[in-house]
């Protein structure tokens, strides 16, 4: 009997982050010692409070049961007192707030809920996997807005206004940025919200990376712009912002009717977020912000230890302004991001994302994590030096 695949799922870029490890696996397997500067995952272990919180919630036979699939509403008040305390952002915890298996899985299943097929997406490039495969999933058309150094790894916000009436309905945007580490404006995201209302486009704002910043005033919310739930969603997590990556806990905010159709679509495929784990969330949301101070400044200091690092040996890149990402121009001895990627595991045994990767505008770039200590980051810039 043979068994195809969907043309959904052949569609489908390969999965780049499968990919890479699987080399990563492959290097260590034969006992090399692989420096990870691939996927973003943070090294840093999650607080002990939090950790102390889920252990509780988890002993306690009432958590062990299916969760409601809009989650407890104290976890929907603390992230409705957070986004006050953060963003100065009004949310409702009924109609306005629904917790995530994480913000991925969020993102993805957005686009089930409001594409039809051949309704036009427009998506970022270079960009975070999900926001394609979502659309490729729900028969939506991507239309690519391209990412590009001469205008800050913004998109060109003019050219969206020349789609009007052409079947355009959702657009997905991240900043802080992966992997760019770009940085959106107040004034910029004003300008989306208005584009957005005279086009009728859904704007969906991934805004995961929003406690990782440096040198730089908080990076904003979509929704402190005025008029935004009348046309925005914001995806938000704590994986980033305390440590929580393998944990899966985020939220979806903002339009409510947007919201209730995320919601939808996961009544009808998921059971919510293991309990404990909701209550060690309301633990991370109600702390006193003083982890997320000590992250940034770990973060801080790795990147200037790459950036200089690199530098030093000739290299020239720009430091990130936020994430954790070093989003840097190809060295000239390569003639294409996969080629240096590949080069850089077998000759210096250091994993490094292609820029390729993130999709076509993503080439002549590599993407560097910052999630591991500054040790090995001195060892990964001595190695590069040696093929660079």
């Amino acid at each position: 009997m043979s068994i195809d695949f969907s043309e959904r799922l052949q569609k489908l870029p390969p999965y780049l982050f499968v990919e890479i490890d699987k080399a990563r696996q492959e290097a260590v397997r034969q006992g090399r010692d692989v420096i990870n500067l691939g996927v973003g995952d943070p090294d840093l272990a999650t607080p002990d409070f939090i950790i102390e919180a889920l252990n509780k919630a988890a002993a306690s036979v009432e958590n062990h049961h299916y969760a409601l699939d809009a989650g407890l509403l104290s976890l929907r008040q603390a992230i409705a007192n957070w986004y006050r305390r953060r963003f100065n952002v009004e949310l409702d915890p009924d109609t306005e707030i629904h917790p995530l298996i994480g913000s991925k899985e969020g993102i993805a299943h957005l686009p089930l809920g409001i594409i039809n097929p051949r309704d036009k997406v427009l998506v970022p490039q270079p960009c975070y996997p999900p926001y394609v495969s979502g659309t490729i999933f729900a028969e939506g058309k991507i239309i690519v807005m391209p990412l590009k150094a001469k205008n800050n790894f913004l998109p060109y916000l003019s050219k969206i206004s020349e789609l009007k009436g052409k079947g355009v309905k959702l657009m997905f945007l991240n900043y802080p940025n992966n992997p760019t580490s770009a940085v959106a404006t107040k004034e910029f995201l004003v300008e989306v919200i208005r584009i957005a209302k005279e086009n009728e486009i859904i704007v969906a704002y991934d805004n995961a990376y929003s406690e990782i910043y440096f040198d730089i005033d908080k990076p904003p919310s979509i929704l402190e712009i005025e008029g935004a739930k009348d046309v925005a969603v914001e995806f938000h997590s704590l994986s980033k912002a305390f440590n929580m990556t393998g944990w899966r806990i985020g939220w979806v905010c903002g339009n409510s009717k947007i919201v209730s159709a995320v919601a939808k679509v996961k009544a009808n495929i998921d059971s919510g977020i293991f309990q404990a784990i909701q209550l060690a969330g309301i633990a991370a949301l109600e702390s006193d912000g003083s982890f997320p101070d000590e992250m940034r400044r770990i973060y801080h200091e790795r990147r200037d230890y790459l950036v200089n690092g690199l530098r030093n040996i000739g290299w020239k890149i720009d430091p990130p302004q936020a994430t954790f990402y070093v989003w840097a121009k190809l060295p000239k001895k390569f003639n294409n991001s996969i080629e240096a990627a590949k080069e850089f595991l077998e000759k210096a045994d250091i994993v490094v994302t292609p820029g390729v990767g993130f999709g076509s505008d993503g080439e002549g770039y590599l993407r560097m994590a910052l999630t591991v200590p500054k040790e090995r980051i001195n060892q990964a810039v001595e190695r590069l030096k040696k093929i660079l």
